[in-house]
């Protein structure tokens, strides 16, 4: 750029260019280490816990949710954001497993309509059994907001991440397939804005 062409920059308007430039590179750098973050979450499965938590969303956290409370990993296990109509004996066959081996130990919550209902609903839940610890069960791509919610609205608790993998969802290289890309960037905004969020509260 000549000094001729700088001249015609206003100083605000060179000022706004900088300011967006520099948002951008700082979304973009956030974004990258979000998406490593989301795809290296590790499992800790010989952890027991008081309880699961499985957050809907996709019928391979249930099945993995059910898997480890018939490994007894927790007492009971708890599903977030059910629909309503929808009771145990229904999720059970629906999920593939035998509903008499786990039916008395799940219990659905049908209050949440998002991640942070989700977190809402859960906390009164443990809360209302005393339980202090939980292993939470969301996609991996989830994960990081899904643990934003919850330690804010259970500080005290101890969370056990376990993120499972959908097999449509590519994090380990989602630049090379259009639709995980997609579904990330929308997940970091969402992330980004449950931060901004918890600033103003």
């Amino acid at each position: 750029m000549s000094f001729r062409d700088r001249r015609r920059w206003s100083p605000p308007l060179f000022l706004l260019l900088v300011l967006l430039v520099s948002g951008l590179a700082a979304w973009g750098t956030g974004f990258v280490v979000f998406a490593r973050r989301a795809a290296a979450v590790p499992q800790d499965s010989g952890r027991v816990t008081d309880a699961i938590i499985v957050l809907t969303g996709g019928s391979l956290r249930l099945t993995t949710g059910l898997s480890l409370l018939e490994a007894e990993q927790a007492e009971k296990l708890f599903v977030s954001g059910v629909y309503r109509g929808v009771d145990v004996e229904e999720l059970l066959r629906v999920s593939r497993q035998a509903p008499a081996a786990v039916e008395c130990c799940v219990v659905l919550g049908y209050a949440a309509g998002d991640t942070r209902g989700n977190a809402e609903e859960s906390a009164n839940w443990l809360r209302s059994q005393g339980y202090r610890s939980f292993r939470l069960v969301t996609a991996n791509y989830h994960m990081p907001r899904s643990l934003l919610e919850f330690r804010r609205v259970l500080p005290e608790a101890e969370i056990v991440a376990h993120p499972v993998a959908p097999s449509n969802v590519h994090v380990e290289q989602w630049w090379r397939w259009p639709g995980t890309t997609a579904l990330l960037i929308g997940e970091y905004n969402k992330y980004l804005v449950a931060r901004l969020r918890g600033v103003f509260e």
